[in-house]
């Protein structure tokens, strides 16, 4: 009985042996630093303007709808604003809330936002609206309006 249990063990030996050695690959395979999962919340985004008027008279109100396309959906992602108004003057501002003020970096509630620009100037003028979100990610929208009487 022992010489045909040894004969049995001694025929499962290369599956014992094969069986080793795909667990240690196995093992140093999922072990590998390169394999190590990468979780993306990083997405880059567009932004769409709808076209606005070239003419804008002193006292005039225009309103400028922005809308970020995402690439990608994290939840929590956040979307700012900055502008800088290098050419004649005017105020621009969300809804109803405050005027925003040149190079301060403001919120945006949504992803389809609606600004209104109101010109305080005789001349042309020019600005640049900044989109930015959480991750560094920036988008540069120039406005230029002539100015008409």
């Amino acid at each position: 009985m022992i010489a045909i249990f040894n004969k049995i063990r001694l025929g499962l030996l290369p599956l014992y042996v094969f069986l080793a050695i795909l667990t240690a690959s196995v093992t140093l395979v999922s072990c590998s630093k390169d394999d190590e999962l990468e979780i993306q919340n990083n997405f880059p985004f567009e932004v769409n303007v709808m076209p606005v008027p070239k003419d804008v008279a002193n006292g005039q109100t225009v309103e400028i709808r922005i809308t970020i396309q995402r690439t990608g959906n994290y939840k929590n992602t956040q979307y700012f604003l900055r502008y800088f108004q290098f050419d004649g003057q005017g105020t621009l501002q969300y809804y109803n809330e405050p005027p925003y003020q040149p190079n301060d970096l403001y919120q945006l509630p949504t992803e389809q936002v609606r600004l209104y620009y109101t010109s305080t100037s005789v001349v042309s003028q020019s600005f640049d609206v900044w989109i930015s979100d959480s991750f560094g990610n920036e988008k540069q929208i120039t406005f230029q309006f002539n100015s008409s009487d």
